[in-house]
């Protein structure tokens, strides 16, 4: 009778998932992108904006160091100056323990009236659009494309949010359960904006707005033990996860559907670099709304809250962009894009990064992310200022 060695898991090699990591974390290996690009070296202290990085590349897991994590940790408790740790605690605090007495960003947005109907009108929309998801994968009734539309985007009318903008209420928009398709949703409002700003005929606007509405349909077919799964999903549930995409083209291929919207199902992930997936597809071989679907779901992805935050700020979020995405994203599409989404921001008051308040007057062509910021009587250029930034709205 042989006798067996039960192996213990290695705490130095621990694998977690995207959704799980928090700032503080070390990594235990080097991680590359699909194509073999170093994107963060082994035994790196993991920020904010390192995971976003990898939430940008696709990077489903990481394999976490706990022992040199824990040791890190402790010697940040201790006051020790060489630790290159932020605290999850402290990201945790959010926006709300940065902000000066008096209504909040956040407050002033949820009590205006245009953002009550937006709202109203958003919740009708994800009621209207989970019924016509059920008819079609439980009862296999075919899509009626006017009809989804009718039930979703045409229950909003993006006019009425001119005063605060769309992307200021999607900051705000981040309470709903049912993620997949309140990320759809989002998705599609976000592709309608970006395919009017590029000039797209009406027709070509209502077909983009519908790519992004359908693009995770994929999702919907993935149990709920997997995409709803508290602990850190196995390599094979990772590549049920991945799957969605040609599940959704698989799904919508029975349709009579237009070729674009199936496409964006199966090339949402693809990136021009040819780092995506499922296809690694590069530059003119990946449909061009997918191209803008994509934008559209990884900025509405890296806004999003996680466990220890808030909502990430779009500046973070667009400086992020500019260091990593001009070349994985179609140039024109991306460009116009951050011009377009930093344009909203203007006039809006920001904490910067070395604690003062100030309101955005004026945004910087070559550096989008780093505008310049009125405070009190001082003009502030971040594309001057190396070691500041913007923290976050008040």
């Amino acid at each position: 009778m042989k006798n067996y060695v039960v192996k213990q898991a290695d705490p130095r090699m621990k694998r977690v998932p995207l959704s799980k990591l928090t700032p503080g974390m070390v990594t235990s290996e080097d991680v590359y992108t699909s194509n073999n690009q170093l994107i963060v070296p082994k035994r790196t202290t993991l920020t904010d904006k390192l995971i976003t990085k990898l939430e940008l590349y696709d990077i489903l897991n990481v394999r976490i160091d706990e022992i040199e994590t824990e040791a890190r940790k402790k010697k940040a408790e201790s006051g020790d100056p060489t630790a290159a740790l932020v605290s999850a605690a402290e990201a945790a605090a959010g926006v709300e323990d940065q902000e000066p007495e008096g209504q909040s960003y956040s407050e002033i947005i949820r009590s205006s009236p245009e953002f009550i109907e937006f709202q109203a009108n958003f919740d009708e929309a994800i009621g209207g659009f989970k019924n016509s998801m059920n008819a079609i994968l439980e009862q296999g009734e075919p899509i009626d494309v006017n009809e989804v539309f009718h039930s979703t985007i045409d229950t909003f009318d993006m006019e009425s949010t001119t005063s605060f903008g769309f992307f200021h209420f999607l900051q705000n928009m981040r309470q709903y359960d049912d993620l997949t398709y309140a990320h759809s949703l989002n998705v599609s409002l976000i592709t309608s904006l970006l395919a009017g700003w590029l000039h797209f005929s009406p027709e070509e606007q209502k077909l983009a707005t519908l790519c992004g509405l359908f693009h995770d349909i994929g999702k919907l077919t993935i149990p709920d033990s997997i995409t709803k799964k508290p602990d850190k999903l196995t390599d094979e549930e990772y590549k049920i996860m991945k799957n969605h995409t040609i599940s959704g083209f698989q799904l919508l291929q029975k349709q009579d559907l237009d070729d674009h919207i199936k496409n964006a199902a199966l090339m949402h992930h693809e990136k021009c670099d040819g780092s995506g997936y499922p296809l690694g597809l590069t530059g003119d071989k990946i449909d061009k709304f997918a191209k803008i679907v994509a934008i559209a779901d990884v900025y509405d992805a890296m806004t999003a809250a996680r466990v220890y935050r808030g909502p990430l700020c779009p500046f973070t979020v667009i400086e992020i962009f500019e260091k990593e995405g001009l070349q994985r994203y179609e140039t024109e599409y991306i460009l116009c894009f951050l011009e377009n989404v930093v344009q909203t921001f203007i006039n809006n008051r920001v904490k910067l990064t070395n604690g003062l308040i100030g309101d955005i007057v004026y945004i910087n062509k070559q550096h989008l992310s780093k505008p310049m910021v009125k405070c009190g009587s001082q003009f502030i250029d971040l594309a001057n200022e190396k070691d500041v930034s913007i923290e976050c709205f008040v």
